[in-house]
């Protein structure tokens, strides 16, 4: 399986308050913001900031069409389809983290 660093998610309750923060900190880029979710580009990575309600904190992996698809048959999970157009898998590594399997569509607007 090839795959490649996508971002490294992390929970908060407050979506706005904590992208300011690292916008004015950090200088971040606000790539996407609703009220459950931000993507932030952070340096040479993208960091996404996620409710505790919609998403676990975790680091995601961007793999291909083929490895996802061969990943959800190997781990036996459904491959949730995402509103941004992308599509993934969630996995545990033997230490109980996060893994999240993220494929983008060939047409994706790469961020």
């Amino acid at each position: 399986m090839m795959f490649a660093l996508d971002h490294v998610a992390v929970q908060t309750p407050d979506i706005t308050g904590t992208a300011a923060f690292y916008v004015r900190e950090f200088g971040a880029e606000i790539l996407y913001q609703d009220a459950s979710w931000a993507f932030l580009r952070l340096g040479q990575g993208k960091i996404a900031l996620v409710t505790p309600q919609q998403h676990p904190p975790h680091i995601a992996l961007r793999v291909s069409h083929e490895d996802l698809e061969q990943a959800a048959k190997k781990y036996g999970r459904a491959i949730d389809s995402h509103r941004d157009g992308t599509r993934g898998i969630y996995l545990k590594d033997p230490a109980g983290n996060t893994l999240e399997l993220i494929c983008y569509p060939p047409d994706y607007k790469t961020l």
